[in-house]
């Protein structure tokens, strides 16, 4: 299984930032998919998931701002966040697993690299 992100950077409040994440290795039509993120000294966070069904869930500090979507023809899942504020300054990760369960654990299943997304005010 390899997971890849891509796509961060350094933005100004208010802007925007696409990431996407290349999967590999898994039957990614089947696996559901998740977005989380990082900072310094804090546990990982679930940001956004979207089930293999198409059915997306998000944390309420990134509810209307941030869309998650999925590919299947091409094994990607993408992260569109807009209105971007100094709070979601984290390394984002893209992770997948064999249950739903899984993919919302925050220790257990497969993870990309992480991409660095810094929000400047």
């Amino acid at each position: 299984e390899r997971l890849v992100e891509s796509g961060g950077g350094v933005v100004q409040a208010g802007g925007s930032l696409r990431l996407s994440c290349a999967v590999s290795g898994i039957d990614f039509n089947r696996n559901a998919m998740a977005w989380f993120r990082q900072t310094p000294g804090k546990q990982r966070e679930m940001v956004a998931v979207i089930r293999s069904s198409g059915g997306t869930s998000y944390s309420d500090s990134v509810k209307v701002r941030f869309t998650i979507s999925r590919d299947n023809a091409a094994d990607t899942v993408s992260l569109q966040m807009d209105s971007l504020k100094p709070e979601d300054t984290a390394v984002y990760f893209c992770k997948t697993g064999h249950t739903l369960a899984t993919v919302l654990s925050t220790t257990m299943g497969y993870w990309g690299q992480g991409t660095q997304v810094t929000v400047s005010s």
